[in-house]
């Protein structure tokens, strides 16, 4: 991957952990399975705060509000969109994504997620998941990223049940 993060869009990408620790996955909107699941993220407007962005994109994605910080990765972890990719970010210049997450925990009631709380919406379906799953569950060309993302918030999760 490029070292040069100006070609990169900036974005924001949240893990949402369940007070048993557990996290929140969503199954992307008119994305074919298996690999529609993914954790909210989305792009940073100019001048905006990273974690403002994050609690926005949040709130827009999935209706919640109701969260508490946790930890925020020091770095940029970068993805490149794969060869052919043809999504508007691409078509826009930007050779993919780099993106700083936050975790944040949960202190609402499953009632709050509202799916449409922002048309269109990004997620037809979600559910609470252990952080051990995300990176099997996402497309390919971010699994790397989402490795890095479990490195790093690894000790607010639960641990995955035995197979």
């Amino acid at each position: 991957m490029s070292q040069d993060l100006e070609l990169y869009r900036p974005n924001v990408g949240v893990v949402l952990f369940h007070r048993d620790g557990r996290v929140w996955l969503g199954r992307r909107a008119g994305a074919p399975g298996p690999f529609n699941w993914q954790f909210p993220q989305g792009g940073v407007d100019p001048g905006e705060d990273l974690q403002t962005a994050a609690r926005r994109e949040l709130a827009e994605e999935t209706g919640a509000s109701q969260v508490s910080f946790l930890a925020r990765t020091e770095d940029w972890v970068a993805y490149d969109f794969p060869a052919g990719h043809g999504g508007p970010k691409a078509m826009r210049g930007w050779k993919g994504q780099k993106q700083v997450w936050f975790a944040f925990r949960f202190e609402g009631e499953d009632a709050e997620f509202d799916l449409s709380a922002h048309p269109p919406p990004e997620f037809a379906a979600w559910r609470w998941a252990h952080l051990a799953e995300a990176a099997e569950l996402i497309v390919p060309f971010k699994r790397a990223s989402y490795d890095r993302v479990v490195e790093s918030f690894g000790g607010f999760a639960a641990m995955r049940p035995p197979a």
